[in-house]
């Protein structure tokens, strides 16, 4: 990777898709909620289930929707879909909570990301976790995956005011890991969560691609965290390049 910058002092990620396998464990309680509302079309859901998560989590992260009400919206769409006009509220909160439970039972990290927080950590960077994610569900996970130690920060967007791409919440993982943001790199999957919001607060985006999607032009964008590794000068034997990866 010809022309890069200098290894940075610290680097900071997004979980979801980036380092835990989300996409399988949504799939997994999205079946869950299918079959308790008879729903016959996965491909339908699941396409209906991110767009509408989109909508509704935005609303949320602009303070027009609270976590329960973005998360009643994005039921009662697949709801409607599956043939059911009328849903009430409580009902939406039962069907949540079996999507979390068969959800829960997915997570799992990406065969690639013990080894490189390892060998990150063993060369002394400092590392944060940045995420849009509930904090009670987003330290749940870290927890239940052995992935807490890691990190030196972890900042999720409903306790810091801010998500991404606001520069507010990456700045303020900046300064808990007491670095200034332009010693950072930001690794996420979202170009504009991720690419975007670091860009505007001074950290190098590195964009994880790991299902071989096009490429945007002049943005840096990995396969796997193997290449990361590669990036700062670092490998590890025996590390396998995540699925996608070229």
């Amino acid at each position: 990777m010809p022309n890069l910058p200098a290894p940075p002092t610290a680097i900071c990620f997004d979980l979801d898709d980036t380092l835990i396998d989300d996409t399988g464990a949504s799939s997994q309680g999205l079946r869950a909620v299918m079959e308790r509302l008879g729903h016959p079309d996965f491909g339908a859901a699941r396409a209906l289930w991110d767009v509408q998560t989109e909508i509704s989590f935005a609303a949320y992260l602009r303070g027009n929707l609270s976590l329960e009400q973005q998360r009643r919206e994005r039921v009662r769409a697949l709801a409607v879909q599956a043939g059911h006009t009328d849903i009430a509220d409580q009902h939406c909160d039962d069907l949540y909570r079996l999507y979390l439970e068969a959800h829960r039972s997915a997570w799992r990290v990406f065969p690639d990301t013990v080894a490189a927080l390892n060998a990150l950590g063993s060369a002394g960077y400092r590392l944060a976790v940045v995420t849009n994610g509930a904090e009670s569900l987003q330290h749940a996970k870290l927890q239940a995956l052995e992935l807490t130690p890691y990190f030196h920060a972890v900042v999720c967007a409903d306790t810091a005011g801010a998500g991404k791409p606001d520069p507010r919440i990456f700045h303020m993982t900046a300064q808990r890991l007491g670095v200034d943001p332009s010693a950072c790199w930001h690794v996420g999957d979202q170009i504009q969560s991720d690419g975007v919001g670091a860009v505007a607060s001074r950290m190098r985006p590195v964009l994880i691609d790991r299902h071989g999607r096009p490429r945007v032009e002049g943005v840096t964008t990995i396969g796997g965290l193997d290449e990361l590794l590669r990036m700062v000068g670092l490998g590890v034997p025996g590390l396998a390049p995540a699925a996608g990866s070229l």
